[in-house]
Formats: structure tokens, C-alpha cells, sequence
């Protein structure tokens, strides 16, 4: 073997340090130094699978403390760490069970929400959104499933290197996937759970994706002083107490400036019950109600209406409502921003829309939609459910403006609903936009886990984006967050409420919102393509 060479290289780390062994199973216990209970419970794992899928799937369902409203983000470093102590010394086919179990457990609990809202507002039979609720589970679990197997792949380099970058590469490249496969779900992603930790530092860098990945890189450095010994044991500490306190520097740094004076706010939040409210009895009470919440806050620069909040479409209210009632506003040195059904020309094309009423209305037209919600994805395979889910206006086109909006002397980032969860297409109102704006009816998750967890992702949002963030919606959680992702005011829930807050305009960009998920994206492509060239030339050495 020629060792001038770069691959001659590759072949002597990897032989000298036998990382690699001719057969098809490698043990990654014979990496590990004085540390004999670990090869004695990894034995006991093997012998006993089913063990170590419950302990997976107890350490996934752990994970959904980890979340609004319960925040024991300490869990989320001890739960991954588990699941990375069942992935040291199994097989493919073992990596991707366990995994697959981790999901199950993550997602049974996470996302429970979906039942409610396909049975309780969709009205659809119970077997149905059972079976609809399943499958959305069943399909989210694949992700850490196939992240088990995928480093398996890897299985021939360090395993420090594994540990450390190997599983968080791969962990942020699924969680980007899971992001826009099948228009994506990038819903508890494991960096949302450290908006409120030291590592809530990187996520203006390099967006929650990157919080993800230290998250698991650092349960692999506590996998690393647990079961090694010596010098390695050592350096996995010391390196745990580094990037925690980098990451925490990091949080110091005011990435974006105040660019004028304050902005006085208000959210309206008029609590109309989902299963009420497209009654046509309810239909003049609710005008009368958001009118009158409106006309008592006047002294508000700006007025915010949460998605939908007008049971029409925008044609059939303008003349005689919208208009006339953003006139008014204008009167007293208010502007509205009002969440409706937009039915466009021609074809009749029904959008739902963000609007700013008046005699020149501005327009904003949902552009990612809600899968069943707002859509129905392969109409042709899937009519015979849309006929048993009876969900209003769920047959929507998609929009194509810039998420933008002008209110006042500033210039607002909008979002609809589920929009927020998508943090590459939030920036794309910047640097434009001197605050951000989403609205939501939150009202379709009932009294469950969702809106504390979609409360947990606008505060994501704000915090990438360097810029205060208003959340009005229609049952809550409203809330003013800040540009640090702090909250700065929230309403209670299930009640009628208008949140009131003074804000302030910011300019400047935040690493993130420059450069997007693409820098980081970069990063992981090329390590995981070099790892996958280097084992690639340890099996051939190995073999040859």
C-alpha cells in the first residue's frame, strides 16, 4: 500500500485503530476501554430485543415532556443519549427497530392532536381519523428508524466519530427531509425544545436544525463519559462544558438593532368556538364582537384578527363591513390586519388570506397549506374522504405572493397558521420586514398539546429571525414574543381577550435569515459524503 497517498492514509488510521472487522456485524463495544457493564448490558440487549425496544420506545414517549408545555429540556439530551446507548452494538436490522421504536414513542404522544381534529371538527367516523392518526405515526416514525440505519451504514469509522458527528449529521439531514417530503412536517423537531436553553444561541446562527444536531451531539459526548474511560472520558466532559458555554455566549449577541420608536399593538382574540362558527346564526354576533373588540382599542397602532376570523368570504363583507370599518381605524391612526377566505376572479379560486381592508387592500394568500386540511393530496386516489371529512373550505388554492404586508411606516412579515412551523419560507419577508405577524385558529387542536407547541415554534421563528413576532389567534395562545424568542405577553386560552403590547421595529439580519437551512445543509452533505468515501475504503481495505 502506497501511503503517499490520501486514500493509503485512510487505510493505515482505519486498520491501526481496527475500526473495521471482515465481518458483517462490527462491535463497538470492543472500542471501548475499562468499561465492562457496558458490553454486559449490550449482551443483555441482544439477548433479549424486545427489552430494548421498550426501553426505546419508553425513552421516545419520555421526549414528549420535553415540549411546550412542559419544557424538561434536560430530557433532551437523556433520551437521545439512551437510544444512542441501544444503537452501540447491533445490527442493521436491530438499529432500525429501535429507532423505529424511539419514533413511536416520540410520535404516539406528540401528535395525538390529529385524532381530535379529524374526529371532533372534521367530523369524520372515528375508525377513520383512528386510521388516518396511525399512519401519520406510523410514517413520522421512519425517520429516527432510518437514522439508526443509515449510520449503521457508517459503522466502520470511530466511534467517537460516530457518536459525536456521524448520528447528529444524520439526525439534522432527516429532520430537514421530514421538513418537505409530502409538504413536510417540521413539527417538534428536537432543537424546538431549546429556545429557553443555553444552546437557543445557535438557532439565530444556523436555525433550529442546528440546534438539533448539538443537542444530539452532546448526548453522544454523554454516551462517551459514561462508557469510556481515560483521556476520552475526560475530553467528553470537557467538551460538553465548552460548547455549552460557546453556545450560551452565543446567546449574549443582538444579532439585529431597534430601527425606530415603539409600535403599540393590539391581538384580537375573540374566542369563537370551531364547531360554532360557520352557523349562519353566529355569522352577525361575530362581526358585531370583533368590531366591537377593535372599536375599544383604537389608540393601537395596529389591530390584528386571527386567521379566518370573518366567516365569509372577503367579496361578501367588503362594502359593508371591512371597509367601511378600516376607514374608521384610519380615522384614529389605526390600521387592521383581518384573517379571511379571499374567492379570487375567473375560475372562483378560494384562498385564505391575510388582508389589509381599506379603500387600496392589500392581499396575502396562504402559500404552504394544511394536507386534509385545506387540501385534499391525491384527489383522485382519496375522494371518497373528502366526502366523509366535512371540513369548511377545504379545497383551497395555493398563493404566490411575498409574505409581505404594509401597515403604517413599517413593512410586516406575514405568516398563516401552519406557516410558522417553516422557518425558511418566515425569512423570505426578510430584511424587508420590520416585524413579524402570524395568525392561526388554533381552535381545530381543542384543549390539547398543539397550541403550547405551536406557541413553542412562533418563538422559534422570532428568535431566527432576529424580530418581534405577533401571534393572534382565535381560542389562543396569543402572544407578542420577542426578538430573543422571549414572551412578552400571551393571552389565556378559551377566552375572549385583546392582548395590548408595545413593540419596536428591527432591521438587520441574523446569520440565519442570510444565509437559510442551505449553509448548514452544506456542512452535513459534504462531512456525511467524506465519512461514506472513508468507510467505503476501509471495507475494500479489510477485504483486500
Amino acid at each position: 500500500m502506497k501511503l503517499s497517498s490520501w486514500r493509503g492514509w485512510v487505510i493505515l488510521i482505519l486498520m491501526r485503530n481496527q475500526y473495521c472487522h471482515s465481518n458483517s456485524h462490527h462491535s463497538s463495544i470492543s472500542q471501548i476501554p475499562n468499561r465492562p457493564w457496558v458490553a454486559e448490558w449490550t449482551e443483555v440487549l441482544q439477548r433479549r430485543p424486545i427489552g430494548a425496544k421498550l426501553i426505546a420506545l419508553v425513552a421516545g414517549a419520555s421526549l414528549v415532556l420535553v415540549f411546550a408545555p412542559y419544557g424538561w429540556w434536560p430530557l433532551s439530551l437523556a433520551a437521545p443519549a439512551v437510544l444512542l446507548f441501544l444503537w452501540l452494538d447491533c445490527s442493521a436490522r436491530q438499529s432500525f427497530w429501535r429507532g423505529y421504536a424511539f419514533g413511536l414513542g416520540l410520535f404516539s404522544l406528540s401528535v395525538s392532536w390529529v385524532y381530535n381534529s379529524i374526529y371532533e371538527f372534521g367530523h369524520a367516523p372515528p375508525l377513520l381519523a383512528f386510521s388516518i392518526t396511525l399512519l401519520f405515526i406510523l410514517f413520522l416514525s421512519l425517520y429516527p428508524a432510518l437514522t439508526g440505519l443509515l449510520a449503521h451504514r457508517l459503522r466502520c469509522l470511530p466511534l467517537a466519530v460516530r457518536l459525536t458527528l456521524v448520528y447528529p449529521l444524520i439526525w439534522m439531514l432527516l429532520e430537514w427531509l421530514r421538513g418537505w417530503v409530502l409538504t413536510g412536517f417540521p413539527w417538534l423537531l428536537l432543537g424546538q425544545a431549546h429556545v429557553d436553553t443555553p444552546l437557543a444561541g445557535i438557532i439565530p446562527v444556523f436555525g433550529v436544525l442546528a440546534a438539533s444536531g448539538l443537542n444530539m451531539l452532546l448526548a453522544g459526548l454523554i454516551v462517551l463519559s459514561f462508557a469510556t474511560a481515560g483521556r476520552t472520558r475526560v475530553i467528553s466532559v470537557v467538551l460538553i462544558v465548552s460548547i455549552t458555554l460557546v453556545a450560551q455566549f452565543l446567546t449574549y449577541i443582538d444579532w439585529t438593532q431597534p430601527t425606530g420608536s415603539s409600535i403599540k399593538v393590539s391581538l384580537i382574540q375573540a374566542n369563537i368556538p370551531q364547531d360554532i362558527k360557520w352557523q349562519p346564526e353566529r355569522f352577525q354576533p361575530t362581526l358585531d364582537l370583533y368590531r366591537n373588540l377593535s372599536r375599544a382599542h383604537w389608540s393601537s397602532d395596529i389591530i390584528i384578527w386571527p386567521e379566518t376570523a370573518v366567516p365569509a368570504y372577503y367579496h361578501q363583507v367588503e362594502e359593508s363591513f371591512l371597509t367601511p370599518l378600516a376607514e374608521e381605524a384610519q380615522a384614529h391612526g389605526s390600521e387592521l390586519l383581518v384573517g379571511i377566505f379571499v374567492r379570487g376572479k375567473g375560475q372562483g379560486r378560494t384562498y385564505n388570506s391575510i388582508i389589509k381592508p381599506g379603500l387600496s387592500p392589500q392581499f396575502y394568500h396562504k402559500r404552504h397549506l394544511v394536507p386534509f386540511g385545506e387540501y385534499f393530496p391525491f384527489r383522485g386516489v382519496l375522494a371518497w374522504m373528502a366526502d366523509l371529512i366535512v371540513i369548511p373550505m377545504s379545497d383551497l388554492e395555493t398563493g404566490r405572493d411575498l409574505p409581505i404586508v404594509q401597515l403604517q411606516d413599517y413593512k410586516v412579515g406575514v405568516s398563516i397558521c401552519y406557516e410558522d412551523a417553516y422557518g425558511n419560507e418566515v425569512i423570505d419577508a426578510l430584511p424587508e420586514a420590520d416585524l413579524l405577524v402570524n395568525i392561526s385558529n388554533d381552535a381545530w387542536f381543542g384543549d390539547s398539546l398543539a397550541p403550547h407547541q405551536h406557541l413553542e415554534i412562533a418563538r422559534l421563528r422570532a428568535l431566527e429571525a432576529g424580530r418581534y413576532l405577533l401571534r393572534s389567534t382565535n381560542t389562543g395562545i396569543s402572544a407578542v414574543i420577542d426578538p430573543k424568542g422571549g414572551i412578552v405577553a400571551r393571552s389565556p386560552q378559551f377566552r375572549a381577550d385583546v392582548l395590548t403590547a408595545k413593540i419596536v421595529a428591527h432591521g438587520g439580519l441574523t446569520p440565519y435569515a442570510r444565509w437559510g437551512n442551505w449553509a448548514l445543509l452544506v456542512i452535513i452533505f459534504v462531512v456525511l459524503i467524506v465519512f461514506t468515501l472513508m468507510a467505503r475504503v476501509s471495507r475494500i481495505a479489510v477485504k483486500g
